[in-house]
């Protein structure tokens, strides 16, 4: 019988995605398998300026067998319980959207339900006492969960912050070890072949070619093979999500490292802040339509924690996805694939996600082009679901201060997102649709901190009485508050277990 199986991959670019599916890939399949090489030229440089990720980032480095202490070691990381919202809902409002759940769920009713009921008579109005995240976060406060019974701090949810150009460092050192091979040098071409138009092989500034079974584009933004030789086209979704431009400059450590990704929103986009053990990253993302350079760069140094390490760089970006992220023997991840800017964390997600769904459909050298359509259906609903949700953040607003936030205030937007929002304001009913990444509480979470307003509540929420609810949610409070009065301090947490 023919052996059929793919024997050489070839990964085009490094950065955070070209050493994830390298890393991937060794684990997974191993040298007897398939055979990867991974290009990369130290003149290019990667786009990552400092990465912040959602829990699900701990289920790859279980996929790895990574420790994670010698992973936040490596990347001078820290620990994120969620994301710190300044000045989205309105001018001096702040909310929290963050990992885990609200409360507990009780006789088969959601606890955002029972919250609604009394916050709408003024009985409950700060939605953070009800979790653990916010309540821990806002002290500076973290732990790894622990054996506590019913206690919250049995299931504590958790993401990280690290360098990106570390954690590059990091899964190359992991992949080499494992048999990948790593070529430095710039490809100047991509060579099809003339019967089927495959990629035929890579070929380098010095003339040689690099032949594969299978290509995987890592290259950037600017998709060396499925976008400049596959033709894959792209699906822009500037008219929803305008911001296109960022500035991104790190600065000196503060004292406390804030276990949360801070978000603030200036007057045309927002700047991010992300703590590390040895810099704290920060990045001002904006639309170049409402906004010069040159401001956004004054907001951004104007709003640092301490003394600039280097000096700010502009990264120009447009946000969606191409038309098609399998095109024949050739798959794009990461930037190659499709962007869409990081205020909630998802990049490397994405990345993970192509990578775990690539597998589930991993090809022979046939290809089978329903393996591939598949794919780029799955693939393309995961950006699709994404992208309604950081809209939700442009759109919900009170703010009226500048001309980029009447734009987003008053744009049309997509009807599965106008669907949900108003489910949202009838009853403060948030869903999760089949496999979407966020869940019912990430929605909620945001909604609710937008200052949407529900116009009710849930009825089925009166299945309990008005007094038995009152003294559920206080308990749950209390359980709460001294959940995270016993936390350590994030940075001692760090210290003990994962210094740098």
């Amino acid at each position: 019988m023919t052996d059929n199986r793919i024997r050489k991959i070839v990964i085009v670019g490094g950065g955070t995605a070209g050493w994830m599916a390298a890393a991937t890939f060794a684990r997974i399949l191993g040298p007897e398998y398939a055979g990867v090489t991974l290009i990369e030229s130290d003149e290019i440089g990667i786009v990552g300026v400092g990465e912040a990720t959602i829990p699900q980032m701990a289920t790859f480095n279980r996929m790895l067998g990574v420790d994670e202490n010698a992973f936040m070691r490596a990347t001078q990381g820290s620990f994120k319980l969620g994301i710190q919202f300044v000045n989205w809902g309105r001018q001096g409002h702040t909310y929290f959207h963050p990992f885990g759940k609200y409360g507990v769920d009780m006789q088969g009713v959601s606890f955002h339900a029972y919250f609604l009921r009394l916050h709408q008579l003024g009985e409950a109005p700060d939605l953070d006492e009800w979790s653990l995240q916010a309540k821990a976060g806002q002290q500076g406060k973290f732990m790894r969960a622990i054996d506590a019974g019913r206690s919250p701090l049995s299931d504590i949810a958790y993401a990280f912050h690290f360098d990106a150009g570390l954690y590059a460092r990091f899964l190359r050192g992991y992949s080499e070890e494992r048999g990948v091979i790593r070529r430095e040098g710039r490809i100047v071409d991509v060579k099809l072949r003339g019967e089927d138009g495959f990629v035929q092989s890579v070929v380098m500034e010095d003339g040689t070619e690099v032949e594969g079974d299978l290509f995987v584009d890592c290259s950037g933004f600017r998709g060396l093979i499925i976008e400049q030789a596959l033709k894959a086209g792209f699906t822009d979704w500037s008219h929803w999500l305008p911001c296109d431009r960022a500035i991104a400059v790190p600065c000196e450590s503060v004292e406390e490292w804030t276990p949360y990704t801070r978000s603030t929103a200036h007057k045309a986009g927002w700047q991010w802040r992300i703590p590390l053990q040895h810099r704290t990253g920060n990045g001002h993302v904006f639309c170049s339509q409402y906004m010069s350079d040159d401001e956004a760069t004054g907001i951004l140094l104007a709003n640092l924690d301490g003394k600039l390490l280097a000096d700010p760089r502009t990264v120009p970006f447009r946000t969606g996805h191409r038309n098609k992220l399998w095109i024949k023997n050739c798959v794009a991840m990461g930037l190659a694939g499709g962007f869409i800017e990081p205020l909630e964390s998802t990049a490397i997600w994405l990345i993970q996600s192509g990578i775990s769904r690539f597998l589930t459909m991993f090809p022979d050298k046939h290809f089978n082009q329903a393996d591939v359509d598949r794919y780029n259906r799955i693939m393309t609903t995961d950006y699709e679901e994404i992208r309604d949700f950081i809209i939700l953040h442009y759109h919900a607003t009170e703010r009226d201060d500048s001309p980029f936030w009447d734009y987003c205030r008053n744009m049309e937007i997509p009807e599965r997102l106008a669907e949900k929002m108003r489910v949202f304001r009838s009853h403060g009913r948030a869903f999760r649709e089949n496999e979407e990444l966020f869940n019912d509480t990430s929605w909620f979470a945001v909604m609710h901190g937008q200052l949407m307003g529900a116009r009710s509540f849930d009825p089925v929420a009166e299945v309990m009485s008005l007094d038995e609810t009152r003294s559920r949610l206080a308990h749950i409070r209390e359980a709460i508050a001294n959940s995270a009065d016993y936390m350590p301090k994030h940075r001692d947490y760090i210290r003990e277990n994962c210094a740098a």
